[in-house]
C-alpha cells in the first residue's frame, strides 16, 4: 500500500477464532498500538482463515450464479406459471435493477456499521428470498421475491471485495492467492449458472420442476451465515461519518435511470421514453456528482479522490469493458449454440463446462503467481482471449453449421483461461492503494460499473445480434450474427488490454515493505 494508504482511519478489526495473541501484543483491542494498524491479515492462512475464505467465496458464487440461473429454466418457469414475454425479462430486471442501485450505499453501510454485519444481514435477506422464490406460485410473487433478492445482493457483495482488501493488505503472496479464487469464483459463476438452471429443471426433482434452481440457495445461505458469523473477521471505519443520505438517493436514481431502459430497450425498440429516462438520468448523474463534490470534506458517499488515483481510475474502466464483453458474449453464445448449431440445452451446458475448465486451470496459475507479474499477467489472458476468440470466429465461420462439441474444445477453453487471468489480479490491483475507509465505497464502486457493463453489453446485443435475427430461430441467421459479436468481442478486449496499462507494470513490493515497516514499529 502506497504511504496515503497507510495514514488512513484506523480500523476495528476482529481476527477469528483460533488465532490467539498474547496479553502484551498491540494487535490486541486492549492495547494502544492496536487503534493505529490496518485491519490484520491471516498471513498464516490456517484452517480458520481457510474457513473464513470459502465463506466469502460461497457468498459471492451464490449471488453470481443467481443472476444467471433462471436463463435456461425460462421455458419450464413460462408452463407452471403462465408467464408473458414482460414477466420473463421481469425475472432478469426485477434481480439485477436493486443490485446496480444498492452496491454503493452498501458498501458505504458495511464502512460504517461493520462489514460482517451487514453481510450477515444482507444473507439473511438473499436466503429468505430465495425460499420465496421457490414458494412462489405465481409471476407477481416470483418477481417480487427476485426483487428482495436483489437486496440481499446489493449488501452482501461491497463487504466480499471489502472485507478481501482489508483482511489481506500487505500480504503480497496471500493477497494473489486469495484474489486469484475470487477471480476463479466470478468466472465460474458466469458458467454454472446456465448449467445449473439447465440440468435442475430438467431433473424435475420431487416433481417441483424449476423450484429448485433457488430452494438451493436456502442450505448453501444458511451454512453463510452460521460459518460467517464465527470465522469471518469484522472490519470497521473507527470514525465512520453519517451516511449522505442526498447522495444515496441521488445514485439510486441515477442508476436506475440509466440502466432501465438500457435493460428494457431492445425489447420495445428503443421508443422515444427510453432515450428520455438515459438523458434524464445522466443529467441526475451529473447532480450527484456536483453534489459529492461539495461533500469531499464531510462523509460523502463516493470518495472523488479516488479517481484521481491512475491505478483505480484505469482499473474502474477495464472492468466496465470487462462486464460489457461478458454481457455481449454469453447471452448470444447460448443462443448460437441452440439455435445456430441445433444443440440441445444439455449439449450447450456441456460447451459452458469446458469454458469453466479453462478459468479453474487459470486459477492455479493466477494463484501461485504471487502477484510477481502485476499487470502482465491480466494484460496476456487478454491476449489469449482475444486469440482465441478470432480463432474460434474463423472456426465458426468455416464449419457453419457442422461444428461440433469436440471441434470447438480448444478456443473455447482457452477463452476460458484468458478471461480467469483478468478478473481477480483485476480486482486486486485497481482496490491495491484503497484506503481503508474508502475500501466499501470503492467495493460497490467496483462491482457496480461491473453490472452497468453488463447492461451495456444486454442492450449492444439488440444492434449486433438481434438487428439480424430478428429474434428467429433460423440456424443460419444465429450463425451470422453470432459471428459479428466475436469481432465485437475481440475489439473490446484489445481496448480492454489498453487500459490495463494503467495498472502497475511491477508488483509494489515497497509498499509492502512500508505497510510491514509501519506494523513493526508499533510492535516495537
Amino acid at each position: 500500500m502506497s504511504s496515503s494508504a497507510l495514514d488512513n482511519e484506523p480500523q476495528h478489526t476482529t481476527p477469528p477464532p483460533g488465532h490467539p495473541t498474547p496479553p502484551d501484543h498491540p494487535t490486541r483491542p486492549d492495547h494502544p498500538a492496536s487503534l493505529d494498524r490496518p485491519a490484520p491479515g491471516l498471513s498464516k492462512m490456517g484452517v480458520a482463515a481457510w474457513i473464513a475464505l470459502l465463506v466469502l467465496l460461497g457468498a459471492e458464487l451464490m449471488d453470481m450464479i443467481d443472476q444467471s440461473v433462471v436463463l435456461t429454466a425460462l421455458p419450464a418457469i413460462q408452463e407452471s406459471t403462465g408467464a408473458g414475454p414482460d414477466v420473463v425479462q421481469w425475472l432478469t430486471t426485477g434481480y439485477s435493477l436493486p443490485i446496480a442501485v444498492g452496491l454503493i450505499t452498501g458498501g458505504r453501510l458495511g464502512d460504517r456499521y461493520g462489514r460482517r454485519r451487514i453481510l450477515l444481514i444482507g444473507t439473511v435477506v438473499f436466503t429468505t428470498a430465495s425460499l420465496l422464490c421457490g414458494l412462489a406460485a405465481g409471476p407477481g410473487v416470483l418477481i417480487s421475491a427476485r426483487g428482495l433478492q436483489g437486496v440481499g445482493v446489493a449488501l452482501m457483495i461491497p463487504q466480499i471485495l471489502a472485507t478481501l482488501h482489508v483482511t489481506f493488505e500487505g500480504q503480497n503472496q496471500n493477497r494473489s492467492t486469495v484474489f486469484g479464487l475470487y477471480g476463479a469464483v466470478m468466472s465460474l459463476a458466469n458458467v454454472l449458472g446456465p448449467v445449473m438452471g439447465g440440468l435442475l429443471a430438467e431433473a424435475d426433482l420431487f416433481g417441483l420442476s424449476w423450484r429448485p434452481i433457488f430452494l438451493v440457495n436456502v442450505p448453501v445461505g444458511l451454512a453463510v451465515i452460521l460459518l460467517g458469523r464465527r470465522f469471518i473477521p469484522e472490519s470497521t471505519v473507527q470514525k465512520a461519518d453519517r451516511l449522505d443520505l442526498t447522495g444515496m438517493l441521488l445514485s439510486a436514481l441515477a442508476i436506475v435511470l440509466i440502466v432501465l431502459p438500457l435493460t428494457e430497450g431492445h425489447l420495445h425498440h428503443w421508443p422515444l421514453w427510453c432515450f428520455a429516462l438515459l438523458a434524464t438520468g445522466l443529467l441526475v448523474l451529473a447532480v450527484f456528482l456536483r453534489h459529492q463534490q461539495c461533500k469531499q470534506n464531510s462523509a460523502p458517499l463516493v470518495a472523488l479522490s479516488l479517481f484521481r488515483n491512475r491505478q483505480f481510475s484505469g482499473g474502474m474502466a477495464a472492468q466496465l469493458m470487462h462486464g460489457l464483453l461478458c454481457g455481449l458474449f454469453f447471452m448470444t453464445w447460448t443462443l448460437y449454440l441452440q439455435h445456430g448449431l441445433g444443440m440441445s440445452p444439455f449439449h450447450a451446458a456441456l460447451a459452458f463446462v469446458l469454458l469453466s475448465l479453462g478459468e479453474l486451470a487459470d486459477a492455479t496459475v493466477t494463484a501461485k503467481s504471487g502477484g510477481r507479474f502485476a499487470r502482465r499477467l491480466p494484460q496476456a489472458g487478454a491476449l489469449i482471449t482475444l486469440a482465441a476468440t478470432a480463432a474460434y470466429g474463423l472456426q465458426a465461420d468455416a464449419g457453419q453449421g457442422d461444428l461440433t462439441l469436440p471441434a470447438m474444445t480448444a478456443p473455447v477453453v482457452l477463452i476460458g483461461f484468458g478471461l480467469g487471468m483478468v478478473g481477480g489480479p483485476l480486482a486486486d490491483m485497481s482496490l491495491a492503494r484503497v484506503p481503508h475507509e474508502d475500501a466499501g465505497s470503492a467495493s460497490g464502486l467496483f462491482n457496480t460499473v461491473m453490472h452497468l457493463g453488463i447492461a451495456l453489453g444486454t442492450a449492444l446485443t439488440a444492434l449486433v445480434f438481434f438487428a439480424t435475427t430478428g429474434g428467429s430461430p433460423d440456424a443460419g441467421l444465429n450463425r451470422d450474427a453470432f459471428i459479428t459479436v466475436l469481432w465485437w468481442v475481440g475489439s473490446l478486449l484489445a481496448l480492454m488490454w489498453a487500459l490495463l496499462f494503467c495498472l502497475p507494470k511491477q508488483a509494489d513490493k515497497q509498499a509492502d515493505k512500508q505497510v510491514g515497516n509501519h506494523a513493526g514499529n508499533h510492535a516495537d
